[in-house]
């Protein structure tokens, strides 16, 4: 078995720059904006029921965390500004995220211009927009 996954000691929300801020029981410390959360959400919504199944998320940019629940010793569950509300953030999951921030950030941008689609809130659906040639 691998090390266990420290714990948060700290999480702050950083409503004007829309960051949550972390501090992990090693010393760790990420800032994860509210886009990156959303567009990687744990729920199946988002991430599908297997690999390759993942659904893009566009218009982000400009969501916020309106609520921000425990769930057990184990978790929290952001309540989203566009109404997503089922994704299960454990702390596994948040270490992970931070700890890959930056690249997954770079993968997420890269499927955005791959889909011909925007970060900007009110633009259309991704299954809306016409594909590229």
């Amino acid at each position: 078995m691998g090390t266990p996954t420290p714990a948060p000691t700290e999480i702050k929300l950083r409503q004007k720059s829309r960051v949550m801020e972390l501090v992990f029981s090693d010393g760790s410390r990420f800032e994860l904006s509210y886009e990156l959360l959303r567009v990687y959400s744990s729920s199946a919504e988002v991430r599908g029921h297997g690999p390759g199944q993942e659904v893009l998320q566009v218009g982000k940019r400009e969501v916020d965390i309106s609520a921000l629940e425990p769930v057990g010793n184990y978790a929290v569950q952001p309540t989203f500004s566009d109404g997503h509300s089922t994704g299960i953030y454990s702390w596994d999951y948040l270490f992970w995220l931070g700890s890959n921030r930056d690249a997954l950030w770079g993968k997420y941008l890269d499927g955005l211009k791959e889909a011909g689609a925007s970060r900007e809130p009110g633009s259309a659906p991704f299954e809306q927009r016409p594909k590229s040639k």
